[in-house]
């Protein structure tokens, strides 16, 4: 049995679809702040980083994003937005913005999408029940 069909069809789509949602989400967020729109200018300023660093945090959503889009680079990908989420996260905390939310559910749906999508790397890393577990409901002892 191949690690691929460990993983239901089913399972697979609904991680497609999270994972898809996300980085439409952070290519628009990435796509605002690399054109320089005023709104992003705005935001990025009122949360107190200069005007001239809007561009390469744009950029920088911008590559950890593409590589979690691509199937062999997406675990490095996830790791990456983790720590951009989790610096935009700790902004919005400093500043007691409730906004700090979309941040953590964001970088939960990366990681969840990346779980249900994945062919079973991401599930020997992080087992979310013990091996006895799983051969008990497998139904082999």
């Amino acid at each position: 049995m191949s690690i691929q069909s460990k993983t239901p069809k089913k399972m697979r789509w609904v991680g497609r679809l999270i994972s898809t949602l996300v980085v439409l989400f952070l290519l628009s967020d990435s796509s605002m702040k690399m054109l320089k729109l005023t709104p992003a200018i705005e935001a990025t300023v009122h949360l107190g980083y200069p005007e001239s660093t809007v561009f390469g945090i744009g950029l920088v959503l911008l590559i950890c994003t593409v590589l979690y889009s691509i199937p062999r680079t997406a675990m490095l990908g996830a790791i990456l937005l983790t720590g951009y989420l989790g610096g935009a996260t700790a902004t919005q905390a400093r500043l007691e913005s409730l906004w700090f939310l979309l941040q953590v559910v964001l970088g939960l749906l990366v990681w969840v999408g990346l779980f249900l999508r994945d062919d079973g790397r991401l599930r020997t890393l992080i087992p979310l029940r013990k091996e006895q577990d799983r051969s008990v409901i497998e139904g082999s002892h």
